[in-house]
């Protein structure tokens, strides 16, 4: 039986774009998840996947691919839909958290993956390029989803 998650991300993502409001992920980095080093923080990473921030989007039931410029450089980016825990909108924190999902001994905390540190962070147009680690706004009303 398909998880009922990847439909929830896809849900709260069109809910975004609808209202006009900017979709982020929250993800879990692990040995399975593609981003650019340097930019997760003790672990985990958030990111702007409006679609004016990134390019070849796809959201399926196995992951979430795109590509996106970080620091001038595309990169092509891979969150396997488990290690997704939150989707939200920026402006006001709506959205939906979900409970982590531990898939074996690949996990990398941010020191072993050399990805805690800020350098190499995006300087570019804030609208074309993912901005990271930009948590919920306080009183955010994600709720969590086991």
């Amino acid at each position: 039986m398909v998880s009922t998650k990847p439909y929830l991300v896809r849900a709260i993502y069109e809910w975004c774009v609808d209202q006009g409001f900017t979709p982020y992920v929250a993800a879990r980095v692990d040995a399975n998840t593609r981003v650019p080093p340097g930019y997760a923080k003790d672990g985990q990473i958030v990111l702007n996947v409006a679609s004016d921030a990134t390019n070849q989007l796809s959201m399926d039931n196995e992951m979430v691919s795109f590509q996106a410029r970080f620091n001038g450089a595309v990169h092509h980016i891979v969150i396997p839909m488990a290690n997704v825990s939150a989707v939200y909108a920026r402006e006001n924190g709506h959205g939906m958290a979900f409970e982590p999902e531990l898939v074996g001994e690949d996990e990398l905390d941010g020191d072993a993956a050399g990805e805690d540190t800020p350098e190499g962070r995006s300087e570019g147009t804030p609208s074309a390029t993912p901005e990271v680690d930009a948590p919920p706004p306080r009183g955010s009303h994600l709720k969590i989803v086991k």
